[in-house]
């Protein structure tokens, strides 16, 4: 059941990905929403990017706009070495998948669980037959852990950690070889969280899947991706090595993000020093000129309001966007 993939080096490549909302200011007045300001990343097959920041930054339209259920207003997604596009996406949709937030809402509550794994395959006629359509119905249900009896019932006969193991049926159906998982643990219990993951991991080996993992809880994060990049106000702030980034990270934001972590030692706990950002995130219709986290660095001066700072390699595979990297290490 293993995917192959080319000679690529990546099987995702995202180059300058920007995307604007219009939003209406007053009368026949629309200003941009820059919910996505030239990101930049790319993910190698069988690898798992990791993806955290706060909430509104956006995370999650990076990866709806790589999947073009947002056209975006500018930048490249390449899959395989192939540009993602209006002409090409219906074909690449096999190939990409997506796992939703909210396990309540991303299920139709008029279809069984049958007809919701079965949607992707009817679309792309991917059977000949109603009993080949059913068999691997029940083939990605009992991989994903649920009962061949639970086929017939529907979406609001389950528990939340059901739902959500539906949703990844479905996104299975297609036998693709990249997964965007928006946050697909953040409304679940934390034992849920772990069995979810868990699998998504079992997943990842057995069908050799590719992650771009979304999510709030930089813990969960780390523990299954390889990379994790932050964002922040719809740029990417730093980029490195899952244990890179927790034990040495280099940019402000992502030191305050890491001290937020809960330790479970009370005498490690008591000894670490949590940095406390102060004031809000600024609005994304009207962002602060030059580093959009100045408002809120404590190493912030002249230089920031004025230069955009260059996202840039600072060691091998640790990418960092910051004027003064000197004074924050």
């Amino acid at each position: 059941m293993g995917n192959e993939t080319s000679n690529n080096e990546y099987l995702v490549e995202v180059k300058d990905l920007k995307q604007y909302f219009p939003v209406k200011t007053g009368f026949m007045k629309t200003l941009p929403l820059k919910a996505v300001d030239g990101v930049s990343f790319a993910i190698k097959p069988g690898e798992t990017l990791g993806l955290v920041g706060e909430s509104g930054c956006g995370k999650t339209t990076v990866g709806r706009s790589m999947l073009r259920l947002y056209t975006p207003t500018g930048g490249e997604v390449l899959f395989d070495g192939k540009p993602v596009d209006e002409k090409s996406i219906h074909e690449m949709r096999k190939e990409m998948q997506m796992v939703f937030q909210d396990p309540y809402s991303s299920l139709n509550p008029r279809m069984t669980v049958e007809d919701i794994i079965g949607e992707p395959l009817d679309v792309h006629k991917l059977y000949k037959t109603k009993e080949e359509r059913r068999e691997r119905v029940l083939e990605l249900m009992k991989l994903v852990g649920l009962n061949a009896e639970h086929a017939t019932r529907y979406a609001h006969e389950f528990s939340g950690g059901q739902r959500q193991r539906i949703g990844i049926a479905r996104a299975l159906a297609t036998n693709p070889r990249f997964i965007v998982c928006d946050e697909a643990v953040s409304a679940l219990d934390v034992s849920i969280q772990a069995q979810v993951i868990n699998m998504f991991e079992d997943l990842q080996e057995s069908m050799n899947l590719t992650y771009l993992f979304i999510a709030h809880d930089l813990s969960v994060v780390k523990h299954i991706s390889n990379r994790i990049g932050v964002m922040y106000l719809g740029r990417m702030v730093e980029l490195a090595d899952s244990y890179e980034l927790t034990m040495h990270s280099l940019h402000p934001y992502t030191k305050s993000l890491i001290s937020a972590i809960p330790i479970a030692d009370p005498k490690q706990a008591r000894a670490s020093k949590r940095i406390a950002l102060e004031g809000d995130v600024p609005s994304p219709l009207n962002p602060p000129s030059g580093c959009r986290f100045r408002t809120r660095c404590p190493y912030a001066d002249e230089q920031c309001a004025k230069e955009v700072p260059e996202f840039k390699e600072v060691a091998p595979g640790h990418y960092a966007a910051c004027h003064h990297l000197d004074k924050c290490n």
